[in-house]
């Protein structure tokens, strides 16, 4: 049958993993899947295991990393399905996965993007993720973050998809420019879902669309790496996407947001990957500027449709994160 929807699986080094997370995707029911996995230049002899060991599989081999971002986009450039999902290679998807998406979609309402229940892979009964939110001072957070599964069991609107098990149209996805490959890793899902926000589409996060997920595949370990990332992106994202004037009114926060952030850093010992962020953000300011220019000149909603969106509780939010994480931390390091 003709695939209603491609599964898009990028990796790096991440062979170990693969077994598990592509036999859940062989166990879908309900929709015709193709599986697609983009090897991100591994050294670890991935290309050659997918190819022997799963021959239904389409493979992609890139000739160098390019990230969870540019990784996607080289998959979605081989799809041949009306839907892409993306999966993130350390994951187990439940059967019916796929078909609960597909049903979340309703795009007469608005609801082209679809996010996924995700939990813990070595405790289901942890939330990773039940699709993202976005802040009013700038930065990003995971709806539910280490909180009891049972605490999230509605399907409803959300701000965005969580990039490690989504999906959306591929029209849609096209439409809107897929992942910016700037980004590389980290926030390149709530760029995503903002850009999509602004051009009038929904989000709808699916309770019984279960995916277990290892978890950076060192459970929330911080490192240099995901900090560089992740704060140099959260600064490009709020360039880029916020409304003109949501971002006057949101400045002087995002500067206290972004001090505190400091601190916090400071603190746990990686203030200067912290530091580098924020000055390769600056470096690439122009740049973001003038993909800034392009977005909101696009956009079909302005500053009112967003804005309700938002969520004010940044510190508490990011100190019950950040709580978690590091509690999480220690348990590994335990064991």
């Amino acid at each position: 049958m003709p695939a209603d929807i491609s599964v898009i699986i990028v990796t790096w080094n991440g062979r170990q993993h693969l077994d598990v997370c592509l036999a859940s995707v062989e166990a879908q029911r309900g929709v015709a899947v193709e599986t697609i996995v983009v090897d991100n230049a591994s050294t670890d002899g991935t290309a050659e295991y997918v190819g022997g060991r799963f021959p239904r599989v389409k493979l992609v081999r890139l000739a160098e990393n390019r990230g969870f971002a540019g990784g996607s986009n080289a998959g979605v450039r081989e799809a041949s399905g009306r839907f892409v999902a993306f999966l993130n290679n350390d994951t187990s998807a439940d059967p019916g996965w796929l078909e609960a998406l597909r049903a979340g979609v309703d795009e007469a309402s608005g609801f082209a993007l679809v996010t996924s229940r995700i939990v813990y892979m070595h405790d289901p009964d942890i939330i990773d993720s039940a699709g993202d939110g976005v802040l009013r001072w700038g930065g990003a957070f995971k709806r539910h973050h280490g909180e009891p599964a049972s605490a999230a069991p509605d399907t409803r609107e959300v701000f965005g998809v969580c990039g490690a098990a989504c999906m959306m149209p591929k029209a849609v996805f096209d439409g809107i420019g897929g992942f910016d490959e700037d980004f590389f890793a980290s926030h390149e899902d709530v760029d995503l879902s903002y850009r999509a926000r602004l051009r009038g589409y929904r989000c709808r996060y699916v309770a019984d669309a279960i995916v277990r997920h290892v978890g950076s595949a060192t459970l929330g370990t911080v490192s240099a790496f995901s900090v560089f990332h992740g704060q140099r992106n959260l600064e490009w994202m709020y360039v880029k996407d916020t409304p003109g004037r949501l971002l006057w009114a949101t400045l002087p926060g995002h500067i206290v947001y972004d001090v505190a952030a400091g601190v916090h850093f400071a603190r746990i010992g990686m203030l200067r990957p912290y530091l580098r962020a924020k000055a390769a953000a600056l470096a690439g300011l122009r740049r973001m500027l003038r993909k800034r220019a392009a977005i909101q000149r696009a956009r079909r909603v302005g500053a009112s449709a967003i804005a309700p969106l938002l969520d004010t509780r940044w510190l508490s939010t990011k100190l019950r994160e950040k709580r978690f994480d590091a509690q999480l931390r220690g348990s590994v390091l335990q064991k």
